[in-house]
């Protein structure tokens, strides 16, 4: 007896269609575990090194963190958040549309990173954020590794200069000029030793190690890294810039 008379009238299924339904059962599979490998992934991977998690300061460097760094560098809100995150402390400056060298995007930095000297300087937020992931992931690590103490403050001839390159009457600005630069002079640290770009950069000791390892490191966060072994210019202090053009010598 035959209870669903109907089944019998149906057709088999033909190749094509057994092939196409095959075809979908395998994207199928393949986007559940797709979605199951990228769960994995955010959940056990460190941050640094997916680029969808927020940038922090206190993450080490990762896969990741050269694009994290170049979208919170582009990004004027963000970039204050990843320093306000981290524990840097700044003040945020009017924007100064006006003038032969106005500024715009600018902090003064305070404290939650190894203190300048002179102190408190106004620079742009990219390169506050430089400052801050070179200072915590490069200077220190260094300075410990290398003259097993940690660093007291850092001394520089200045940020904001309303000039050109080199200080001439014609040709472009410099990154000083918009407060995008930073020229480190030396490194003072906590066991009272001064090390100085132009005393000990070139020596071949600890104290010379140090100097170009934190030249090299800050390749890694700011575009434009200048120091003694670029030009007699730069024999002094080492040029640390967000700006245009990406050098490290």
């Amino acid at each position: 007896m035959t209870f669903l008379p109907w089944i019998s009238s149906l057709k088999p299924a033909s190749a094509e269609a057994l092939a196409f339904g095959g075809f979908w059962a395998v994207l199928l599979d393949a986007a559940l575990v797709a979605i199951a490998l990228t769960w994995a992934i955010d959940a056990f991977a460190p941050p640094q090194d997916l680029p969808w998690k927020p940038l922090r300061l206190a993450d080490p460097p990762g896969l990741a963190t050269a694009v994290k760094f170049q979208r919170a560098a582009g990004d004027p809100e963000l970039c204050r958040e990843v320093l306000e995150a981290g524990g840097v402390d700044f003040t945020h400056v009017p924007d100064q549309p006006t003038g032969d060298c106005p500024l715009s995007n600018t902090v003064r930095l305070r404290g939650g990173v190894t203190p300048l000297s002179p102190a408190a300087p106004v620079m742009t937020c990219p390169t506050a954020l430089s400052y801050a992931f070179w200072d915590r992931h490069v200077l220190g690590p260094a300075a410990r590794r290398v003259m097993e103490t940690d660093v007291a403050r850092v001394e520089h001839y200045g940020v904001f200069a309303c000039r050109n390159v080199y200080g001439r009457s014609e040709g472009r600005r410099s990154e000083h000029a918009s407060a995008n630069a930073l020229d480190v002079s030396a490194i003072v640290l906590e066991d009272g030793q001064r090390l100085s770009v132009i005393g000990d950069f070139n020596d071949d000791n600890d104290g010379g190690t140090l100097m170009r390892a934190v030249r090299t490191g800050a390749c890694d966060y700011f575009r434009a890294v200048l120091s003694p072994d670029y030009n007699a210019a730069h024999a002094d202090h080492l040029h640390l810039d967000y700006g245009r053009f990406s050098l490290c010598r």
